[in-house]
């Protein structure tokens, strides 16, 4: 059963989404989800809220929060591929599309970055343009900006 609560941030309130087996959505508050699943939580979602709270603090950098996100092939491998982006560091669509061993595919990669249903915990915010520009973002270039400076970046 996929149970949803929500998260207050400095970023707005989060609605957090779960089955048993990990963290299936994370929606910002311009992009929330009203309908589907059941309000309440479940020891996926509690652990997702401790580590974000963490997180917004400055005290967590690596999340251990169980995933059970549902996409493409492709677009899982792009995914586990933002795993592996440090905090703090940001890389290009084309550094993810090389580290999947697929290099002319930056398209197809922001499609994929795009869609992920996980935004900060799998950290598509790191992904920036190959001039260094900040491209779109699900919650907003704002909301990018913002993560980017929590994790030391400074936005001119």
């Amino acid at each position: 059963m996929r149970c949803l609560d929500t998260l207050d941030t400095p970023l707005g309130t989060l609605q957090i989404e779960a089955t048993e087996r990990g963290l299936c959505g994370i929606w910002f508050p311009s992009r929330s989800i009203n309908q589907g699943p059941t309000p309440g939580k479940n020891r996926v979602i509690s652990l997702a809220k401790q580590e974000l709270n963490a997180y917004f603090a400055g005290d967590l950098t690596t999340f251990s929060v169980p995933l059970d996100w549902q996409g493409t092939r492709f677009q899982e491998s792009v995914w586990q591929a933002l795993l592996a982006v440090p905090y703090g560091k940001t890389v290009t669509y084309g550094d993810v599309a090389r580290a999947i061993g697929r290099p002319r595919s930056s398209r197809p990669v922001g499609g994929a970055v795009g869609k992920n249903p996980l935004p900060i915990i799998v950290p598509c915010h790191r992904v920036i343009g190959s001039d260094g520009s900040l491209t779109g973002f699900t919650g907003g270039l704002d909301i990018k900006i913002r993560l980017l400076e929590l994790e030391g970046h400074s936005i001119n």
